[in-house]
């Protein structure tokens, strides 16, 4: 933790040095330029904008898991099963070594028109199969026709080009299985990237 203070201060010390030395080459123009005072506010809004550091977005949900999560003990006689999602946190362009970071929308889906289903756990895991986050452990609900979902932010690259997602789940055995999907997206630069994975049935 000490060490990760000491990085960040000297990482905010060199933004305020070269912010300072824009605002100071920023002046210096205007006075040399003799700029009309809406146009100098102009490019000052423009100059703060552009030297505004970008904050990391770490992947969040929009979700609240505590309001779906179950309080009473679910029925033995319930259907078990466990369904395997591949996700693209990043991936690969021209070489190895040249990445592009994607969003990932992981929709679950209740496809029966009656009746909910319950999902125990949400696992995300890693290229290299090591588990990065449990977004929940405990049953939550997803009523009839209903769709919660999970966003992998674009700068969240911990899952790799091999990321993936394990779920459990539970149903009445006279409905149809959960529906999982992931949907990945870039817009980055003057080119558009989308695609989509379906979860994959596998043994509990």
């Amino acid at each position: 933790m000490a060490n990760e203070n000491f990085v960040f201060l000297k990482f905010l010390r060199a933004y305020e040095f070269i912010h300072f030395k824009l605002l100071f080459i920023f002046e210096s123009y205007l006075k040399y330029i003799d700029m009309k005072p809406v146009a100098a506010l102009f490019i000052l809004g423009f100059l703060f904008s552009s030297c505004e550091s970008k904050k990391e977005t770490k992947s969040i949900s929009s979700e609240n898991w505590e309001k779906r999560t179950l309080n009473y003990k679910l029925s033995d006689s319930l259907e078990s099963g466990t369904t395997y999602l591949s996700v693209y946190s990043q991936i690969y362009s021209i070489a190895e070594h040249r990445t592009h970071g994607l969003t990932a929308t992981i929709s679950i889906r209740n496809i029966n028109r009656i009746d909910s289903i319950f999902i125990h756990k949400a696992e995300y895991y890693n290229t290299k199969g090591e588990l990065i986050r449990t977004y929940f452990n405990k049953p939550i609900f997803i009523k009839p026709l209903e769709t919660v979902e999970i966003i992998i932010a674009e700068t969240d690259n911990e899952g790799g080009s091999g990321a993936n997602f394990i779920f459990e789940w539970k149903k009445d055995r006279k409905i149809l299985d959960p529906f999982f999907e992931g949907v990945m997206i870039s817009t980055s630069g003057q080119q558009g990237l989308s695609f989509t994975t379906q979860g994959i049935k596998i043994e509990p």
